[in-house]
């Protein structure tokens, strides 16, 4: 599965010009990965035009950060019974800060 397609790819790097200028409340969730033996799950809000394999966005692992992380080391990441990362392809777009705010009462459960 691919797991950046074209339109995506544009819309996360026409974000990334944006994001030093708008409030993290405002920003958009574009894309949604998820290891489908893990309980690991990496939302995308940006990529670098310049630098394709720089992604930013939320990352629901360990704990919840807001990060960057590598296109990659998604694209060629295993898990323990073999399986790649996949992006959710059911995945709407969503405000980022709803997204932060819900998985953050999750994890306080």
């Amino acid at each position: 599965m691919k797991l950046i397609t074209k339109e995506i790819s544009k819309k996360a790097q026409a974000a990334f010009g944006v994001y030093s200028t708008t409030e993290f409340a405002e920003q958009e969730v574009i894309a949604k990965f998820f290891d489908p033996a893990g309980s690991w799950t990496w939302y995308l809000l940006n990529q670098d035009p310049h630098d394709t394999d720089y992604l930013w966005g939320i990352v629901d692992g360990f704990e919840v950060e807001i990060g960057s992380f590598s296109l990659s080391e998604l694209q060629t990441a295993r898990n323990h019974l073999g399986i790649g990362i996949e992006r959710d392809l059911y995945f709407k777009p969503t405000n980022a800060q709803h997204l932060l705010d819900s998985l953050n009462a999750k994890e306080r459960e």
